[in-house]
C-alpha cells in the first residue's frame, strides 16, 4: 500500500468567515494557512484564492501572488489550483491559473447541484477543453468525481485523448452523491486499474470518509473548503489542525504519510527541480 497522501483545501470559494472567521482571504492568510497544513503533513495544497474581502476570483495574478506565497513558506509542496472556481464563473475565467503552468490542476468531470438553485455547469465542450488545455500545458489533471456518471465521463473522455492516464481522481461525497462506505467502495471499485484516488467528504462525513481511504489504499482531503469544523462543535483554528488529526488516524491504522517528493512519485509527476 502507498504511503497516504494528504491534501489540504484550505479555503475553497463558497465557504466565508462568518462559518469559520480562520477561513483564510489575503495572501497572507492564505500563506499562514497553506503552511500550518504543510507542517502538520500535507504534501498537496488545493488552491482557490479570494480577493481581500472574501470575494472568489480566477485572477491569474492573484493566483500567482498566493502560490509565490506559499512556495516562500512551503518550499516542495505540490500546489494544486482550482480550475472550478466559483458558481456562474466563465470558462475562461476558470481556466486562468492554468496559464502559471502548476504541476496539478483540478478537473471536473460532470454538471452538478451545488445546493439551492445553484448549479455549477460542466458541458462536455467544457470537460474536454480543459483535459486538452492540461495535456498542452503539461498539468496532470486531479479528476474531480461527484457522483459515478462523472468517472464514466473521466474514461470517455480519456480513451478519446482528452486526458492522460494514469488518471487521478477525487470523490467528493456528501454533495450530491451520499457519503457512505458503500458508495465509496463503489466509486472505488469503477475506475481504470492503476488510477489512483483521493476521497473528500463535505462536512461531518470529512473524518469517517478519510478513516475509511486509509484503510483503502487511497488518499485523503481535509480543510475550511469542505468542513470548517474539528469536531461537533468546536471550529478549527488552522487547517493544519485537520491535517494533524488525519495523521493521527494513520499512524492508529498503521499507514505512513507521503512527503512532498514520496506523492511526486506516486502520482507520476515530475521530480522538483531544484
Amino acid at each position: 500500500m502507498d504511503k497516504l497522501i494528504i491534501t489540504a483545501a484550505i479555503c475553497g470559494a463558497e465557504v466565508t468567515k462568518e462559518h469559520n472567521p480562520n477561513v483564510p482571504y489575503t495572501i497572507e492568510e492564505i500563506g499562514y494557512q497553506a503552511e500550518t497544513a504543510y507542517k502538520a503533513g500535507a504534501s498537496i495544497i488545493h488552491l482557490h484564492v479570494r480577493e481581500d474581502d472574501g470575494t472568489p476570483t480566477q485572477n491569474k495574478e492573484r493566483f500567482k501572488l498566493a502560490m509565490d506565497e506559499i512556495r516562500r513558506r512551503c518550499p516542495d509542496v505540490i500546489i494544486q489550483p482550482s480550475t472550478g472556481g466559483a458558481v456562474g464563473m466563465t470558462d475562461e475565467e476558470r481556466l486562468q491559473p492554468t496559464e502559471l503552468y502548476p504541476e496539478m490542476a483540478t478537473l471536473d468531470c460532470g454538471t452538478l447541484n451545488f445546493g439551492g438553485d445553484e448549479i455549477f455547469v460542466n458541458t462536455e465542450n467544457t470537460i474536454k477543453n480543459f483535459g486538452k488545455i492540461m495535456i498542452e500545458r503539461d498539468i496532470k489533471p486531479e479528476v474531480e468525481v461527484f457522483d459515478k456518471g462523472m468517472v464514466d465521463y473521466a474514461i470517455k473522455f480519456h480513451k478519446q485523448g482528452f486526458i492522460k492516464a494514469p488518471m487521478h481522481f477525487d470523490f467528493v461525497l456528501g454533495v450530491q452523491m451520499s457519503a457512505s462506505a458503500r458508495d465509496l467502495a463503489f466509486l472505488v471499485d469503477s475506475i481504470p486499474q492503476g488510477s489512483t484516488w483521493t476521497v473528500a467528504g463535505i462536512g461531518r462525513n470529512q473524518f469517517p470518509m478519510a478513516a475509511l481511504a486509509i484503510v483503502m489504499g487511497g488518499h485523503v482531503r481535509v480543510g475550511f473548503e469542505d468542513n470548517t469544523y474539528l469536531e461537533k462543535g468546536v471550529l478549527a483554528k488552522t487547517n493544519g489542525e485537520q491535517v494533524e488529526k488525519v495523521v493521527r488516524l494513520a499512524k492508529e491504522l498503521g499507514r505512513e504519510i507521503a512527503s512532498p517528493t514520496e506523492a511526486r512519485e506516486i502520482l507520476g509527476l515530475k521530480p522538483l527541480s531544484v
